[in-house]
């Protein structure tokens, strides 16, 4: 059974890593001045400024089974609003990946969530086989951001 544990804003660090990591290993960024972007003080400060904002406060999560982590990911409930959820960033890693881990992380980040006040769910997403991930989940596109991505939504 996956659960999920929420990671306090003090411990984020670790976090920090390995989220660069996957940005960089699943070709999310290549740009050396996007791997500059995610690794400066102005991007993780604005994310640590969420986690303690009192409304719609921003989430880090792992996903563990079994004592073990098995994947991460960051998002907003917007209560305030409409009770959107907006996954920032969902991966599992890499040794757990094809077992359907990614399912069974995705819908437990839905209970969980869901427990918090949140109704649907967005996601960007452009790459080919995490297009195919999230569509097998139930997402469906729904135009482009400021950005020109893709946007997925899930109700």
């Amino acid at each position: 059974m996956i659960t999920v544990e929420e990671i306090p804003v003090e411990n984020i660090n670790e976090f920090w890593s390995l989220h660069l990591k996957y940005l960089v290993d699943d070709g999310i960024i290549s740009d050396p001045e996007d791997i500059e972007y995610f690794s400066s003080e102005e991007y993780r400060g604005i994310i640590r400024d969420h986690m303690t904002r009192g409304t719609d406060r921003h989430h880090m999560v792992y996903f563990t089974e079994d004592g073990r982590r098995t994947g991460a990911a960051q998002y907003n409930t917007y209560r305030s609003e409409d009770g959107k959820c907006f996954i920032l960033d969902f991966w599992v890693f890499p040794q757990y990946r094809g077992k359907g881990m990614g399912h069974r992380c995705f819908k437990a980040l839905e209970e969980y969530t869901k427990a918090d006040g949140a109704v649907y769910y967005e996601i960007n997403s452009e790459k080919e086989d995490s297009v195919r991930f999230w569509k097998s989940l139930g997402f469906t596109e729904n135009g482009r951001d400021e950005y020109d991505m893709p946007v997925f939504v899930k109700y």
